[in-house]
């Protein structure tokens, strides 16, 4: 077991797929709240029913966290990310604050259902589809007044993105990702030969920074090349991130928004573990810093609320 930093630390266990810039960033923020971080893969931690907390973790044994720091997933098999949730959900239900919560992933990381949640909130969001039928994928748009996005259910970065305006633009089922055709109806807007979106990163209920995505095609994430460009605060734009994610049951997400032809104010996606390489070049906050402190402060007050209890012996 690895010794906590000083006597009382708290205990985060930073949860990362990569030792990514982003990741070094947080192990040094908690670092310098005093806190005693371990950073590891959820593909680390193992189920251990002989054990007193039923886990086995990386350095500390079957001895639990104050919290947990969720940053990236690592990618598998069906079964290897369904027990890697599980250990999500282990711990949370062991009493352990995991930021973001495991079914807070799940409702991002399934588009169809962050488009359910946000309808069920009444929040402003392009209508959305998710079916399994290329015939019903073909029936919805020939209904619909104007071009469609088909996007993966489950992708990020602006990968495999598609804009539709025909039935006749589909691409072959072999293409279609796990066989299923998600389509929002598009609603961005060109001006002057640009495009350019929102995107609003909230923690803790409030919203942390904002940017502009400017780009020179309709797709607009960073990683696909769009510039990061610092904006006037919206608060419009910040209300709508906040309650998307209190809609998704998240803490920490990034935001994409965008206003369409008529000015109207709309959310895009909703992201639970997203990256802030644009959002740091383009106000210049220190993200991780303001990301560990949230977690801290979770991991305090939920100590304070809740005591350590021995846990019972394995039989």
């Amino acid at each position: 077991m690895a010794e906590p930093t000083a006597p009382g630390a708290l205990r985060i266990l930073l949860v990362s797929a990569n030792r990514d810039r982003h990741a070094r960033d947080l192990v040094a923020a908690f670092g310098a709240l005093g806190a005693d971080v371990v950073l590891a893969g959820l593909s680390e931690i193992g189920f251990d029913t002989g054990s007193a907390s039923g886990l086995r973790l990386p350095q500390w044994g079957e001895d639990l966290p104050d919290a947990v720091c969720l940053r990236t997933m690592d990618a598998g098999s069906f079964e290897q990310v369904t027990r890697r949730l599980g250990v999500l959900h282990a711990l949370s239900r062991s009493g352990v604050p995991v930021s973001n919560s495991p079914r807070s992933v799940e409702n991002c990381t399934d588009k169809s259902m962050t488009s359910f949640l946000l309808h069920r909130a009444g929040l402003p969001s392009p209508r959305s589809h998710a079916v399994e039928s290329r015939a019903e994928a073909e029936r919805i748009l020939a209904a619909e007044p104007g071009p469609m996005v088909l996007k993966p259910l489950f992708g990020a970065q602006g990968k495999g993105l598609k804009l539709l305006r025909t039935a006749a633009d589909l691409p072959p089922p072999a293409e279609i990702a796990g066989g299923v055709y998600y389509l929002q109806r598009y609603a961005g807007v060109e001006t002057g030969g640009r495009w350019s979106d929102v995107r609003v990163l909230v923690s803790a209920g409030r919203a942390v920074a904002s940017m502009r995505r400017e780009a020179a095609s309709w797709i607009t994430n960073v990683k696909q090349g769009a510039n990061a460009v610092a904006m006037p605060a919206d608060r419009e734009m910040e209300e709508l991130a906040i309650a998307a994610t209190a809609a998704v049951g998240g803490d920490f997400c990034g935001v994409d928004l965008l206003r369409d032809e008529t000015g109207r104010a709309a959310i895009i996606e909703v992201n639970s573990m997203p990256a802030w390489t644009g959002l740091h070049r383009a106000t210049g906050s220190d993200i991780a810093a303001i990301r560990a402190r949230d977690v801290v402060a979770l991991a305090e007050a939920h100590r304070r609320s809740a005591p350590a209890q021995p846990l019972p012996r394995a039989v």
